[in-house]
């Protein structure tokens, strides 16, 4: 088990509390439909699908998929992350071309090359906060955040010691520049929605 995996696995083993028995109680839990169900740092988080958030989510997905095949472009997809108790569900994740999933079944995040969170009102200090943390710390080299209430995406690279180096800010209607990332593409945004 790698030090990254142990940090996944971190939780109060004494009490029994793990993502997976989290996400098992969850599942039998009545989750409105069109709602979104994430743990950060241990908190249920559940967010409802607006029309600005969805579009801003399928515009970045159909310019993903001009480079990437469909199996390698997720969205939704639980994603354990490092930290305490942290599954994520992205709302767009790129997985490395040869992605494996980890032995409970779900995709392991090392092999994350991309995320990109669009904000919500209640969930937006989460991307911003641990969340933004979570995947530094799992080296996740491209993060991106679309936020409709500012209109600007923000675009963080280079993870280093639990923390990106590198941040952008770009205006919705201005293209954002990933040539020089993993992703090696040019993200426009000039149909972004603005909320």
């Amino acid at each position: 088990m790698t030090v990254l995996e142990d940090r996944i696995e971190m939780a109060d083993e004494s009490k029994g509390l793990t993502l997976d028995v989290l996400f098992e109680q969850l599942e039998r839990m009545p989750v409105p439909e069109g709602y979104k169900v994430e743990i950060v740092e241990g908190a249920i988080f559940m967010s409802p699908q607006r029309d600005t958030h969805w579009e801003i989510i399928l515009d970045i997905v159909e310019q993903l998929r001009t480079k990437y095949p469909r199996k390698r472009v997720k969205s939704d997809v639980r994603v354990d992350y490092p930290g305490h108790l942290n599954g994520f569900a992205s709302d767009v994740t790129v997985m490395a071309e040869d992605a494996s999933k980890a032995d409970n079944g779900y995709w392991r995040c090392q092999d994350v090359q991309f995320v990109a969170e669009v904000i919500s009102r209640g969930t937006a200090p989460n991307d911003y906060g641990p969340k933004k943390a979570a995947y530094a710390l799992a080296e996740v080299p491209v993060y991106l955040i679309a936020d409709p209430y500012q209109g600007k995406c923000h675009l963080y690279t280079q993870p280093k010691d639990g923390e990106y180096i590198s941040e952008l800010s770009v205006a919705f209607g201005a293209n954002v520049d990933m040539t020089n990332t993993p992703l090696g593409l040019t993200l426009k945004t000039d149909e972004f929605p603005r909320d």
